[in-house]
């Protein structure tokens, strides 16, 4: 099946500083999929010229004339940037010329352009942000991580779908856990929201394991955590910030001392796989789920080696149907009861 990939090379803190050597170097290990470089034609030829590389047909640059920034409101990219890299990225999905569209610009503006673009899947109200986290026993995937900050009952319940069906079609688990984020693992803790959840998640016919607390993301205990927008989002930077002490406290500790620097220099091969098992850089690429097309999301700050991996990402999602999945999986359930 031959892939296409349409790139934001605008979006993100670099733009096509980030992203056309991240295209280049990842074309070398994926051969078989060809690339859209989406953005202002001059600013990412140049940085080809740089790179000693030049556009082909199997890397093609396609012009879009403007820009969203990383400030500007959701409303302003929708209405006021139709000619916008990330616009024109995802319009390719929607006309069928690109398979996927990868993009580490602005999170809001980009989920309202792919939502309004793209619309969601047969029973899906809301697209949520689906990232994957480290954990003792491998990695988890978590959402909804911020596109949706209050939830009822019926979209954690497509949350919980959403996210297996991405895991059993990208980690092919036969039938993956699903857990609630709770304060709680007991059925009577939590607001009434998250109780009405688990009993729609409990009858839906998923691998649902039950409630789960925070502690659980990253012991591992189950395959997807569920949660609304709001838990998600403050939950994921507060990991980044614990993970950013523990490296700077252990910064510090080793060169607090003569000894302390010889103790850092024999144990330089714990700390260096110890940092490559928790490079947030390898878990880049949020997958924008409930659309009817393929849109990953790049961490904004992302290096070539992040970058790459969100177009890793999205050839996974596509290779693996994960629309697809999740569509058929919603038809199977039953219709609403009637109000």
């Amino acid at each position: 099946m031959d892939i296409t990939v349409a790139v934001d090379c605008m979006g993100g803190d670099h733009g096509p500083h980030v992203t056309v050597p991240a295209a280049l170097e990842f074309q070398k290990g994926v051969p078989g999929v060809d690339l859209v470089l989406v953005g202002l034609q001059d600013a990412i030829e140049a940085e080809l010229r740089t790179r000693g590389a030049a556009a082909g047909p199997r890397l093609r640059v396609h012009h879009a004339s403007q820009v969203v920034t990383m400030d500007e409101s959701a409303a302003t990219a929708l209405r006021g940037k139709k000619d916008s890299s990330m616009r024109v990225a995802v319009n390719l999905v929607k006309s069928g010329e690109a398979h996927a569209c990868v993009s580490a610009g602005n999170t809001g503006a980009l989920m309202a352009v792919s939502r309004f673009v793209l619309k969601t899947l047969p029973g899906i109200d809301r697209p949520a942000i689906c990232s994957v986290l480290p954990t003792m026993r491998g990695r988890v995937y978590v959402l909804d991580l911020g596109a949706n900050v209050d939830c009822g009952p019926e979209h954690l319940l497509q949350f919980g779908i959403m996210g297996a069906c991405l895991v059993a079609a990208v980690e092919h688990a036969e039938n993956p856990s699903v857990g609630l984020l709770n304060i709680g693992v007991e059925d009577i803790k939590g607001n009434d929201v998250v109780k009405q959840a688990a009993e729609l998640l409990r009858a839906s016919g998923l691998n649902f394991f039950g409630n789960v607390e925070g502690d659980d993301i990253y012991k591992g205990t189950t395959d997807v955590v569920v949660c609304d927008g709001f838990v998600g989002n403050v939950a994921l930077k507060s990991s980044e910030g614990v993970a950013q002490m523990i490296i700077a406290a252990l910064r510090e500790e080793f060169k607090r001392s003569a000894y302390s620097r010889l103790a850092a220099l024999v144990a330089l091969p714990v700390i260096g796989a110890f940092r490559r098992r928790m490079d947030h850089r390898r878990y880049n690429g949020a997958s924008l789920l409930g659309l009817k097309g393929i849109v990953i999301k790049s961490h904004g700050s992302a290096d070539a080696f992040a970058f790459e991996q969100a177009l890793q990402r999205a050839v996974e999602e596509v290779k693996n149907g994960v629309p697809q999945r999740i569509s058929q999986r919603m038809a199977l359930l039953p219709p609403p009861k009637p109000a």
